[in-house]
C-alpha cells in the first residue's frame, strides 16, 4: 500500500548501474550475449537509465573487455547508455561506437585514488580535464563518480570537507552531474544529510547530485530516504545487488534496484519501473551467475513473475 511521506520528490529517477558496476567484480566474464539481454531485460522493465559498460584497459577489468561487442547490441534502445571512460582513449572508444553519455571518475581519498588509478587524487582530476572537455566539445553529457565520499578503508572516515572540494573540481570541469559513491558501504543517514549541506552552501545544487550507496552495513536505504529528504532525485542502483568494487575488498555489494523500487512504491514515488519484470530479469541473472540473488525482495517475490529467454 502506499503511504506518500511529506518532503519527498513525487518521481526518482534510478540510474541503473548492474551491467557495469554489478559485472564488473564478477570472478568470471559474463558472456557478451547474456549482457547484452540484460541490458534489454532491464529496460523492458521500465528503466530509462542504464550504465551499459566501461572502455578502460582490457588488464584493468578484464570482465568488461567486450565494450566494443556489447554497445552496439544494445544502442538502439530508446533508453540512456551511459559508459565508463577513465581518458582519453576510452572517450573516443566510446565515441567511436555513437555514444552520448559518459562519465568520469575519482577519488575524495588520496589511498584510494593511489589503489585505484595509481595517481594522486590531482592527477586523477587533471587526467579527467581533457576528457571532460572533448565530451562536452562534443555534445555529450558527463558525469563524475566520487569515490570514498563518506569513508575509506585505508583513511577511515572522511572529512566532509575533503569530498566537497573534490566535488567542486569535478564541477568546475564541466561534469552535468556527481554521483556520491559510498563505496565500502559506511555512511549513515545524518553523514549524508551532513555532507549534501556542505555541496549546498559550497554552490553544488542539489540538482546536480546523485547518490550511489553500498549496503554493508545495511543502511543503504536508509542513507537513501536521507538523500530524498534533502531533495536528491538520482539514486544508483543495481539490479538483484550485484557488485563491489574490485579495488575496495571490504565494498559489498550495491542497493539492490528491486529493494529501492518497493520502498519507493511504498511511499507513492513513481520510477517508471515494472517491479515484476524487474524481479525476473534478476532471477534470470542469477540463474546465469549460479547463486542466488542477495536482494530481498527479488527473494520475496521470487518465482511469481517469468519472461521468455531471448538472446540479443
Amino acid at each position: 500500500m502506499a503511504v506518500p511521506a511529506e518532503g519527498l520528490p513525487a518521481r526518482v529517477r534510478i540510474h541503473e548501474v548492474g551491467p557495469r558496476d554489478g559485472l564488473q567484480n564478477e570472478k568470471s566474464a559474463v558472456p557478451t550475449a547474456v549482457k547484452a539481454e540484460f541490458v534489454h531485460r532491464l529496460a523492458d522493465a521500465g528503466l530509462t537509465t542504464i550504465e551499459a559498460t566501461s572502455f578502460v584497459h582490457p588488464d584493468w577489468v578484464p570482465q568488461l573487455a567486450d565494450a566494443e561487442e556489447l554497445f552496439p547490441r544494445v544502442s538502439g534502445l530508446d533508453v540512456a547508455l551511459p559508459v565508463l571512460v577513465p581518458n582519453e582513449r576510452g572517450l573516443d572508444r566510446a565515441l567511436s561506437l555513437g555514444a552520448r553519455r559518459v562519465a568520469v571518475f575519482a577519488s575524495a581519498t588520496e589511498s584510494f585514488a593511489k589503489a585505484n588509478l595509481n595517481r594522486s587524487v590531482g592527477e586523477v582530476l587533471a587526467m579527467s580535464e581533457p576528457v571532460v572537455a572533448r565530451a562536452k566539445a562534443h555534445g555529450v553529457h558527463v558525469r563524475g563518480y566520487l569515490s570514498m565520499c563518506f569513508g575509506d578503508p585505508w583513511e577511515g572516515a572522511v572529512p566532509v570537507d575533503h569530498v566537497v572540494r573534490v566535488c567542486r573540481a569535478l564541477l568546475d570541469l564541466g561534469c552535468d552531474e556527481l554521483s556520491l559513491g559510498d563505496t565500502i558501504g559506511v555512511a549513515t543517514p545524518g553523514h549524508v544529510r551532513a555532507l549534501l549541506t556542505a555541496l549546498n552552501e559550497q554552490g553544488v545544487p542539489t540538482g546536480a547530485l546523485g547518490v550511489h550507496f553500498h549496503d554493508t552495513y545495511g543502511q543503504a536505504l536508509a542513507n537513501t530516504l536521507a538523500a530524498l529528504q534533502h531533495g536528491v532525485t538520482t539514486v544508483d542502483a543495481s539490479a538483484g545487488g550485484l557488485g563491489g568494487c574490485p579495488y575496495a575488498k571490504s565494498a559489498t555489494g550495491n542497493l539492490a534496484t528491486e529493494d529501492l523500487v518497493w520502498m519507493l512504491r511504498g511511499l507513492g514515488i513513481d520510477t517508471g519501473v515494472d517491479l515484476g519484470r524487474l524481479v525476473a530479469t534478476s532471477e534470470w541473472m542469477a540463474a546465469r551467475l549460479g547463486r542466488p540473488s542477495p536482494s530481498r525482495t527479488v527473494r520475496a517475490l521470487g518465482g511469481t513473475t517469468t519472461q521468455p529467454h531471448k538472446e540479443q
